[in-house]
């Protein structure tokens, strides 16, 4: 168990958000779900709260409500060693429902923000052609960063 984990507030479709996250990393499972006994504001045997465990990192979900929403302020970061792996996770989010934005950043039709990056973008981009390139992406192109940071 982690010591600080992400506690994310879902309006009522934690448990569909917990399934798609579930299926979309390899090494995902569910820890546990509490449902509720008719006490509180969720209906008997409906899903209060989902914990589950993405590449290591619990994440608490919750159905709390139309009360807050979720934004691009709160991101998580997925590093990948390949560019097959960028294109899995991107494509697997935009054919969700994903919406595209820009360096590497896809918010999913839950509305959590994913950044997909290369696990050595900090260092790929220190060089300044490979930041301009990068700045110019919506998904990543390891290629085209590695090509741009060797630009003389």
């Amino acid at each position: 168990m982690n010591k600080v984990t992400p506690f994310l507030w879902f309006n009522d479709n934690a448990g569909e958000a917990a399934e798609f996250y579930l299926q979309l990393f390899p090494h995902a499972k569910k820890l546990s779900e509490l449902r509720s006994m008719g006490v509180g504001p969720w209906p008997e045997g409906k899903i209060a709260t989902v914990v589950i465990e993405l590449e290591g990192q619990q994440i608490t979900m919750l159905n709390g409500g139309p009360a807050y929403a979720i934004t691009p302020a709160i991101s998580f970061t997925v590093q990948c060693a390949t560019q097959e792996e960028i294109d899995y996770y991107w494509d697997k989010l935009e054919a969700a429902g994903g919406k595209p934005m820009a360096c590497g950043w896809i918010t999913d039709h839950f509305g959590l923000c994913w950044q997909i990056v290369p696990e050595n973008v900090g260092e790929v981009i220190q060089h300044p052609k490979a930041m301009a390139a990068m700045m110019q992406m919506i998904k990543f192109d390891i290629a085209k960063l590695k090509a741009a940071a060797l630009e003389e």
